[in-house]
């Protein structure tokens, strides 16, 4: 009897052991000399389904809290994060988009057919000056993606005169007409987007030629120099990267990439935000760490003619796309955000920091109602996602420098298939406060990491955590607070080590201090 009971408890702790797996980090704090730019916390808004209208934008006499109709609780919710840029109007859309459609007297504004979302109605009742002062209420920076596809020369030109000159001349005349003195002076500018695709089927060859004329006659008005980021890559076309690169060189500020994480990798059937398996959930996680290879690849071509590092990599579009939600219109790419996504983005936003050396900036698609959105609405009501909370934890990081950091994951295995379960980052703030991110990938297992800080002096350790059992768990209006952020206690210092022991399906963000 004693021989079995003995027997039993080495089972027992054999499969202990077997589920608490451990990884090694080791943080760098010796080689710190790399800025994590905020604007890699950007957010991307298209006219495009419910994401401005019915979502920033209420009806005229709405009962819903608005400030010149821009509903108050999603800026107040945005506002605590921190974002750094909003994208507008498009995407898809800012090809089709005349911008004097969408200024002076709105019940003077001509409207016009979204070709490319739904084929719905479009009142252009939120334009430019509309969308000036929703990014002046988020305190944020404006990023305008200007119509290569069926626009002009002339017509970009003179929008950036619009929003950017404070002399005397037509267009700031207009402005000034139009209820705004001063110069909003934008830097951030998109020449075209998508142009592969949507955004006029070019060739890379045809588009940077393109590229040079739009950007010559897009001027630098006094105190408003432009930050012209071209129309990159889809995934991993790396001779778009190539060309644009020989061909345009530094007379850009940046150089796009657009990547989705598609769960089943099939455009066709996308597979559901919320009804999925674990077969499903891995080979979401697997896409989505494909963004590492096309940072690392694209980087390295950037690199060959640009070694200073001038041009940056702006993944200007990204996220998880799903298909949409049951009984909702297909043009309007709605889809719920799980745990899941919660995790796609604190992967996501760590490979974009340990690449800060290059990514400078980057838009999550889409910031409400859209895609893997912050903010989900119905009518007066508000949800904020898991992704958002991610972005709570990480907001941390803007600006802070960048601590290399090295792993040794073990990997998470599933029908053969093998991938890291951990990845992290972590940054030093301007007072000295060190962060680190962690996200456990696992679906079922909890796992250990030791950590070596290399010329890193802490004290104590402070965490939080976004978990949830289920890795399709959401919130949901009737249950908005599911999934939310909480005090994280498994992290601790042993000796000279940061010992941290993360649950299944989770992000933390560790705060150290001296």
């Amino acid at each position: 009897m004693k021989h079995l009971f003995v027997l039993s408890l080495l089972f027992f702790l054999s499969v202990e052991a077997f589920c608490q797996q451990t990884a090694q980090a080791t943080v760098n704090g010796k080689d710190a000399k790399t800025q994590i730019s905020r604007h890699i916390y950007g957010q991307f808004s298209e006219h495009l389904g419910r994401s401005i209208y019915d979502g920033f934008w209420v009806p005229e006499g709405s009962n819903i809290p608005n400030k010149g109709r821009i509903r108050t609780d999603i800026v107040e919710a945005l506002k605590k994060i921190h974002i750094p840029n909003l994208r507008w109007p498009g995407g898809c859309f800012a090809d089709e988009y005349h911008w004097r459609d969408g200024i002076g007297l709105r019940t003077n504004r001509p409207k016009m057919v979204n070709t490319n979302w739904g084929g719905v109605v479009e009142d252009n009742s939120f334009g430019t000056n509309e969308f000036l002062d929703l990014c002046g209420m988020l305190n944020c920076e404006p990023y305008v993606s200007a119509n290569v596809g069926s626009g002009t020369v002339e017509e970009m030109a003179k929008w950036v005169e619009y929003l950017n000159f404070d002399g005397e001349s037509p267009m700031s005349a207009l402005r000034k007409q139009n209820g705004h003195s001063k110069a909003y002076k934008v830097s951030f500018w998109g020449v075209g987007n998508e142009s592969w695709g949507c955004g006029g089927n070019m060739t890379v060859d045809f588009y940077a030629d393109q590229y040079k004329r739009y950007a010559t006659y897009a001027r630098d008005y006094p105190g408003a120099p432009l930050k012209r980021i071209a129309s990159g890559a889809n995934s991993d076309d790396y001779n778009w990267t190539e060309v644009a690169m020989k061909k345009i060189g530094t007379r850009m500020w940046g150089l796009s990439l657009h990547y989705y994480t598609v769960p089943t990798g099939n455009w066709g059937k996308k597979g559901s935000a919320t009804n999925f398996d674990e077969k499903q959930y891995f080979s979401t996680m697997k896409n989505c760490l494909h963004m590492e290879e096309l940072v690392t690849k694209h980087s390295a071509i950037m690199d060959k003619y640009d070694a200073a590092k001038k041009v940056a990599l702006v993944v200007d579009e990204w996220g998880v796309w799903t298909d949409v939600e049951p009984g909702t219109n297909p043009g309007f790419l709605y889809q719920q955000n799980s745990m899941r996504d919660a995790l796609i983005a604190g992967t996501t936003l760590n490979i974009f920091q340990n690449h800060a050396d290059r990514v400078k900036m980057a838009n999550l698609a889409q910031t409400v109602n859209v895609l893997q959105s912050l903010v989900l609405t119905q009518k007066d009501k508000m949800v904020l996602t898991p992704t958002y909370h991610v972005f709570d934890l990480y907001q941390v990081h803007q600006d802070a420098t960048l601590l290399p950091i090295t792993i040794q994951s073990p990997d998470f295995i599933l029908d053969g298939e093998h991938i890291p379960a951990i990845n992290a980052s972590a940054s030093r703030d301007s007072s000295g406060v060190v962060h680190i991110s962690f996200v456990n990938l696992d679906a079922t297992k909890k796992i250990a990491v030791s950590t070596v800080l290399q010329d890193v002096t802490w004290k104590t350790v402070q965490g939080r955590i976004v978990t949830s059992p289920k890795f399709n768990d959401y919130n949901s209006f009737e249950q908005s607070g599911k999934i939310k952020p909480t005090v994280f206690t498994g992290a601790k210092k042993q000796g000279e080590q940061l010992v941290a022991e993360l649950p299944p399906l989770s992000v933390v963000v560790l705060t150290l201090k001296k």
